[in-house]
């Protein structure tokens, strides 16, 4: 095993929110301006490429995440590698992948892990405030969780009445799984419940739609791998500018204890 004595790189796992520079934090700027290496999906690398310069880049596709960590992890013996990541590396990220294998793979690299803004808070803060106190976020997506896991598990948070948040909700290989978890959300919630349609949240061509649990369905067509759906809970409620619905609102609990 090679020692840290011997060691001069470091592997920086970094989020980098929903892809724009101005949604990203100081810390992740930093981490690749000072970057010998940059590794990324070639989509998540595009927005960055004011800061690649002088940098070798490696791009790779999806699909490839694997690869991408072992590749990070092999260079950052020697030099300062950073691996991308959208949203926050760390919620359906790459940092489970790469700790996987640099577990498996016996090396002693330093290693930091960067957060990011994640889709959840980033669709939630163009809503209004549905995710105020205790949220679940489940992701839709069958290709590494078998879907009766799945189901299990909305089974669970829906049953709990708290807000929940559906990530990768539909593909065109997988056009049956939002449509199934909106029919579980109503076994437990009434069909007035809010919910958010965030399309591209922070990105060229955000979309929003806010309707209600009865009538999600009606807008399936809008829904795609790019959307994030915010489902509310028992006590979120549309919130309203005059006539017009501008998001949804979750109450923490002031209205419990305070006059306002």
């Amino acid at each position: 095993m090679q020692s840290p004595a011997d060691q001069h790189g470091s592997l920086s796992i970094v989020g980098i929110g929903p892809g724009s520079r101005d949604q990203m934090t100081v810390r992740a700027l930093k981490t690749i301006a000072g970057a010998d290496v940059v590794i990324g999906n070639a989509s998540y690398l595009s927005p960055l490429e004011p800061l690649l310069a002088g940098k070798e880049v490696i791009r790779s596709s999806m699909g490839k995440e694997v690869e991408r960590a072992k590749a990070a992890i092999d260079l950052a013996r020697t030099r300062r590698v950073a691996i991308v990541s959208g949203g926050d590396a760390g919620v359906y990220g790459m940092a489970g992948i790469v700790l996987e294998v640099l577990e498996h793979a016996g090396l002693e690299v330093p290693v930091a892990i960067v957060p990011g803004v994640t889709a959840a808070t980033a669709a939630a803060s163009r809503t209004g405030s549905p995710l105020s106190g205790d949220f679940a976020v489940i992701s839709l997506s069958d290709l590494l969780t078998p879907y009766a896991v799945i189901e299990k598990r909305l089974h669970a948070v829906f049953s709990a009445g708290m807000p929940v948040v559906l990530y990768n909700p539909k593909s065109r290989g997988r056009q049956k799984n939002f449509s199934k978890a909106a029919m579980i959300a109503r076994k437990y919630l009434p069909d007035s419940t809010p919910v958010a349609l965030v399309k591209n949240a922070y990105r060229d061509g955000e979309e929003m739609v806010i309707t209600v649990l009865g009538d999600v369905l009606e807008h399936e067509e809008f829904i795609d791998m790019h959307t994030t759906v915010i489902i509310g809970g028992e006590e979120s409620r549309i919130w309203r500018m005059g006539s017009d619905a501008r998001g949804i609102i979750t109450p923490r609990g002031y209205q419990r204890k305070y006059l306002y």
